[in-house]
């Protein structure tokens, strides 16, 4: 029997599109997310299309203590996660010292510290049992510095580092971590972000569909880095040789205005 997914952020997206990818190879899952309509939806989608067992779990986790609470539940409802995606996340954009605080900090819960706890919480779990995957959404911002998206491109650069050192802590055992790095995707991230305006949020490189494909595939192949698209790969390899003031002047055109 295959194991159960839980995806967060998976109303939309990438995460949808993950979530699909386990359904449609039977796998159960189990969906979270803070919109209850567009999760109802999916999970009817994946129960009608693919004749697996969809759980939608409303929940908002950008709250103190929102990650320990959804874990808390996943026990409570006695649902057999086996794969943990850690998903969801959000990005701030603009000079840092004009940037809403309290974005930064939303930032900062999602994309870091949701993904943290989950991961304690679970890979434990999968450590006791013997078996068990996680996949850690990052992103190709995590292995370059980010001026204009300066605490995204850090928050993600954590994601990378520490998803391939949990792969390293866990080699020796039955438990597979990998992190997804893709380049921009054509999703409603970087409207949410407020960053349509820039040359990299008008730039999509893969559609959420192909990157989720990539990630499964990866992620059941037991690969630490997986990158769904040539861009990706060149950027995790050419940031190797190009010398860091380059780098970073490069990366300060690409999120400045068309």
């Amino acid at each position: 029997m295959k194991q159960t997914a839980l995806v967060t952020g998976a109303s939309a997206g990438i995460g949808r599109a993950l979530a699909r990818q386990f359904a449609r190879h039977g796998h159960d899952v189990v969906l979270v997310a803070r919109r209850e309509e567009a999760l109802e939806d999916a999970a009817s989608e994946f129960e009608d299309r693919y004749g697996v067992t969809a759980t939608a779990i409303v929940h908002d986790l950008d709250a103190d203590g929102a990650a320990q609470a959804l874990y808390d539940d996943v026990q409570d409802r006695d649902l057999d996660v086996g794969i943990l995606v850690n998903n969801v996340g959000v990005a701030t954009y603009g000079e840092f010292h004009e940037t809403d605080l309290d974005a930064e900090r939303t930032q900062l819960r999602l994309n870091v510290e949701t993904l943290v706890v989950l991961t304690r919480s679970f890979l434990a779990d999968f450590r006791d049992r013997g078996r068990g995957k996680v996949l850690n959404v990052g992103s190709t911002a995590g292995f370059v510095p980010g001026p204009k998206m300066a605490g995204y491109y850090a928050s993600k650069a954590y994601v990378n580092s520490f998803s391939e050192a949990l792969a390293v802590e866990n080699r020796t055992t039955d438990v597979d971590v990998s992190v997804l790095c893709p380049g921009p995707v054509e999703t409603e991230f970087q409207e949410r972000a407020g960053m349509t305006d820039s040359l990299v949020g008008s730039v999509f490189t893969n559609d959420a569909e192909s990157v989720a494909a990539a990630g499964y595939r990866g992620l059941l192949a037991g690969d630490t880095v997986i990158l769904p698209s040539l861009l990706s790969k060149a950027t995790y390899y050419g940031e190797r040789i190009t010398p860091r003031p380059i780098l970073r002047r490069i990366v300060e055109r690409v999120n400045g205005d068309r």
